[in-house]
């Protein structure tokens, strides 16, 4: 298996790849070779070398499918295959997904383009790809029985088609669809304009809104579930583990949103207003484009909202469906606020005596306790920040603005340090000294111009 970097490293020759002997033959040049990913740290965008500019988009914990040129057609192979993705640190699941991973791996092109999608079946049953959103030819929808017999095991079917639009779109299965997306089989196909002067920005992320139900100490979800879910991610991630969004301070910075869950979620997110610039349609014009700080994102649709990084700082970016921020739920565990629990406590721990009650005045006791858990899973809320647990899970992250990030540079930069009387503090009966100087007067900061 060889990550994103290993395989722009080495070359087409090199990469990790389904053979043209094993899956067959095209008409001239075999089957472009079949790229893998086995890790879920988020990959650095590879900007285009040739044809019309763009600012690539970055996948939080994900990756870009590269592509061969083919007689002025871009080739693409995906593989639908059972993989495992590491949800969080010390939690695996078994899933179905695309070219090792699951979500699958975000495609990119250009609108006008022709693409050739390659998808090799190595699923024990039959699959397809619809590519929702996009308008295409009936026969390439993807709908199994419909467009097109399924892919069986073993097979490999071309889709092929002109991007006529640009936009954000996704795909996944019309094949057995409630056993597949809910075993992970969904990714992103983005599709950038063919004027690199519409719509630019300096950073483009890209989010896949997805669930699942794993047991605690179980691998596979539950597939039958329809509702309470247990584990909320963002690309088959779990806050803390999912990467935040590093910008430098001055970007124009874009946000694209799917959602394949079974549930809508308002996106919120802190420090900012933001103007939402694209949905499943296609682009908002600029005088209907329309303020937000929270964005609710339906199931099935995707949302893309823009903004000027001008406010350094550690801002949060979360579902605002309070069950959603957090890891491995148990849905029946009674409430015991304002419950007198000592009693029981000491007739417990006489037969084990490492019981720890909890929940007697609120859960955010769950942040900061250590308690042993069963093989396999995540506390319900977790993660540190600089200055205690952040008590939160799930579709969480934090969006982290600052100066001199460079234009490819997404690493982590740290925590930010508020300056001197910029952050809350305690009263211990009189101000301190940056509270009283002469000028700490109302003030009215000003408002950023925004560009579209």
């Amino acid at each position: 298996m060889m990550n994103r970097r290993q395989i722009l490293g080495a070359g087409a020759a090199g990469a990790a790849l389904v053979s043209s002997k094993a899956w067959g033959q095209t008409t001239n040049m075999g089957l472009p070779e079949a790229a893998f990913m086995d890790t879920a740290a988020t990959q650095s965008p590879t900007r285009p070398t040739t044809g019309p500019d763009y600012t690539p988009v970055v996948t939080l914990n994900g990756w870009t499918l590269p592509h061969r040129m083919n007689n002025g057609v871009k080739e693409f192979h995906l593989v639908a295959e059972p993989v495992e993705r590491e949800l969080a640190d010390g939690m695996i699941a078994h899933l179905w997904g695309y070219n090792g991973q699951s979500t699958g791996p975000t495609i990119e092109a250009v609108e006008g383009d022709r693409v050739r999608i390659f998808v090799t079946n190595r699923l024990p049953e039959h699959t397809t790809v619809h590519w929702h959103g996009m308008i295409l030819p009936s026969g390439m929808d993807g709908v199994g029985g419909l467009s097109h017999p399924g892919i069986p095991p073993g097979k490999t079917y071309v889709y092929e088609f002109d991007l006529i639009k640009s936009g954000t779109f996704m795909y996944h299965p019309h094949a057995d669809e409630m056993v597949q997306m809910a075993m992970g089989m969904m990714g992103m196909f983005v599709v950038h304009p063919k004027d690199p002067a519409f719509m630019p920005v300096d950073r483009d992320f890209l989010i896949m809104l997805n669930a699942f139900d794993i047991d605690p100490g179980t691998y596979v979800p539950r597939i039958m579930e329809m509702t309470d879910f247990n584990l909320w991610t963002w690309n088959s991630r779990i806050f803390p583990d999912i990467d935040p969004l590093v910008v430098n301070k001055g970007d124009r910075v874009r946000v694209r949103v799917g959602n394949l869950t079974m549930t809508n979620h308002p996106i919120h997110m802190h420090g900012y207003d933001f103007k939402v610039t694209c949905t499943d349609g296609g682009w908002v014009p600029p005088e209907a484009q329309w303020p937000e700080v929270s964005i609710d994102i339906p199931v099935g649709a995707m949302r893309a909202y823009e903004f000027d990084a001008e406010h350094l700082g550690d801002w949060a970016i979360h579902c605002h469906k309070s069950h959603h921020t957090m890891n491995a739920m148990g849905h029946d565990v009674p409430t015991f606020i304002g419950v007198d629990k000592r009693k029981l406590t000491k007739q417990i721990r006489e037969l084990q005596p490492e019981y720890m009650p909890m929940g007697t005045a609120g859960m955010a006791d769950m942040g900061v306790m250590e308690m042993p858990l069963p093989d396999n899973t995540v506390p319900m809320m977790t993660g540190w920040g600089p200055y205690g647990p952040i008590e939160m899970g799930g579709m969480f992250s934090v969006v982290k603005v600052r100066d001199g990030i460079g234009a490819d540079d997404y690493s982590d930069p740290g925590w930010y340090e508020n300056p001197p009387g910029t952050q809350a503090y305690e009263w211990t009966g009189e101000l301190p000294d940056f509270a009283q100087v002469h000028d700490a007067k109302t003030r009215i900061t000003p408002k950023t111009t925004s560009r579209g």
